[in-house]
């Protein structure tokens, strides 16, 4: 029997640099990081939403996951990972060419230097093709965009959303990611951003927040009330961002190593510790377990965790998801009915207080509690470690404080740059008429297809008419009857 060509010695798809297993790690990793979104956020966001709004609200991410694609192989990767414009975003160039993604990856300027220039730490280079990288790359920016368009659902002119995405994640996204993860000036003053507190969950709450001020609120009666159409439902949407963590923070090593094992226990730690505390603190004050406040509290864990799950101890998991559970919940349920600017903006579904609270709250504490050998395993910085530890921790936090702040200001005034020059063409809200209808008037299409609901049972219709097209014995156990009430109550009557 022939030995495939895979295991033969030196065959020319496995060079001598490539590792298999961490290539088969990291694109199983990218896979999970993409079921968080499609289907993972599609479903939540769908299911979170009021009935009228389940399709439209699908829609914006299912459009976001596909769009941001194509901009990224196009553009945008190599705005965020690649070769120095300016100290905050890459020269953009397309990733999509044979020479290109077959090679090693690199990502470019990841490269430590001395202040004399001299070089202090090598470029990062992995064990894979270049189009592994690419692909988990992206996979990171689509969750990013998605996370953004929970704060304006419900009202946002689909077409405003289309030219929105691509522009979002040029001007915005790549330059974030470029300043702490490719090589720009955050990361090479030694930010600490394990997997994207800052790059991900933070700019995508506070761009959401700044967007949803400009679209505009959701009408009156959606705003004062605006159940989730399908609690079960959501819950799978959650369970599939929740177990999809594991490879937004075990791939960000870019290796199947410790810190990838480390990663993974302390963001599931992290999360069950958080969503226990939002629990115990709805029961406390309202009398009674909340399903959407075990999700809500699940997700500030999880966001929490991102930026420092590689770096800190398993018990600074459980203080991180303490803090998560609890602070974001102040925000939430206690500071936003206070606050006027918080009650101005119609932040659809707390993305604001999920994401850049929690967010926020993750990169402070990593500049708190990074532990200095973990650090060492993976930070290109050397003595990177948190204030807890001594040394140089203090300047750490401080340094996580600057680069929170940098985050913040950019997304607002990009977000705001975008929105505005959107609104020149497109209006940023839909028309009261829509809003009023909601799915059928957008999509012309609707989430659930029940009779009662949208269609009108005809019973003088045989073609209606339970074990129409049945023979046999399968026909004989159903009796139809044409209800006499052809005004009244439409049906059948079935005789088991």
């Amino acid at each position: 029997m022939a030995t495939s060509e895979a295991y033969l010695p030196n065959p020319p798809a496995v060079p001598a640099w490539l590792n298999k297993g961490d290539n088969a790690w990291q694109m199983t990793a990218a896979t999970l990081v993409g079921l968080q979104s499609m289907p993972g956020l599609v479903i939540l966001y769908a299911s979170m939403v009021k009935k009228k709004w389940a399709v439209n609200s699908a829609f914006m991410a299912l459009y976001a996951f596909a769009a941001v694609l194509i901009v990224w192989v196009l553009l945008c990767y190599r705005i965020a990972f690649g070769d120095e414009l300016l100290p905050f975003w890459g020269k953009g160039a397309p990733a999509l060419g044979q020479k290109y993604l077959v090679r090693r990856a690199k990502i470019p300027e990841s490269v430590i230097h001395h202040d004399d220039g001299s070089i202090e730490t090598p470029p990062n280079e992995p064990f894979y093709p270049m189009a592994t990288l690419v692909y988990f790359q992206f996979t990171f920016a689509a969750i990013t965009m998605i996370l953004v368009a929970g704060s304006v659902v419900g009202r946002m002119n689909i077409r405003a959303w289309m030219a929105f995405v691509p522009l979002w994640l040029i001007f915005s996204y790549s330059v974030g990611a470029f300043s702490l993860w490719g090589g720009g000036f955050l990361y090479q003053w030694g930010v600490i951003d394990y997997s994207g507190g800052y790059v991900i969950h933070l700019s995508s709450g506070i761009a959401g927040f700044t967007a949803a001020y400009w679209v505009g609120p959701r009408l009156k009666n959606d705003r004062e009330r605006f159940p989730p159409n399908n609690v079960l439902l959501m819950l799978a949407g959650a369970g599939l961002l929740w177990m999809g963590w594991s490879g937004f923070n075990g791939g960000a090593p870019y290796a199947a190593n410790i810190t990838a094992s480390m990663a993974v226990l302390n963001t599931n730690i992290c999360a069950a510790t958080s969503l226990l505390i939002w629990t115990t603190l709805d029961v406390i004050f309202f009398g009674k377990p909340s399903v959407i406040g075990a999700v809500q509290g699940m997700m500030t864990g999880l966001a929490c965790i991102t930026p420092g799950a590689g770096v800190v101890q398993s018990w600074a998991a459980i203080v991180m998801g303490i803090l998560s559970g609890s602070l974001p919940w102040v925000s939430m349920m206690i500071l936003h009915k206070k606050s006027a600017l918080l009650q101005k903006v119609d932040d659809a579904l707390g993305v604001f207080h999920t994401h850049a609270v929690a967010g926020l709250l993750g990169g402070l504490s990593t500049g708190l509690l990074a532990e200095p050998s973990l650090c060492r395993l993976i930070l290109p910085t050397p003595g990177s470690r948190g204030a807890f530890y001594g040394g140089k921790g203090g300047v750490q936090f401080l340094k996580q404080i600057v680069a929170g702040l940098f985050v913040i200001a950019w997304n607002i005034f990009a977000t705001s740059a975008i929105c505005l020059f959107i609104r020149l063409f497109v209006p940023l809200r839909m028309p009261d008429e829509q809003l009023m209808i909601g799915d059928d008037a957008v999509h012309g299409e609707e989430a659930y297809a029940l009779w009662g609901d949208g269609d009108k049972y005809d019973p003088t219709h045989s073609s209606n008419w339970p074990g129409q097209g049945l023979a046999g014995d399968e026909a004989s156990h159903i009796n139809m009857t044409a209800s006499p009430y052809i005004n009244g109550a439409r049906g059948v009557t079935v005789n088991l």
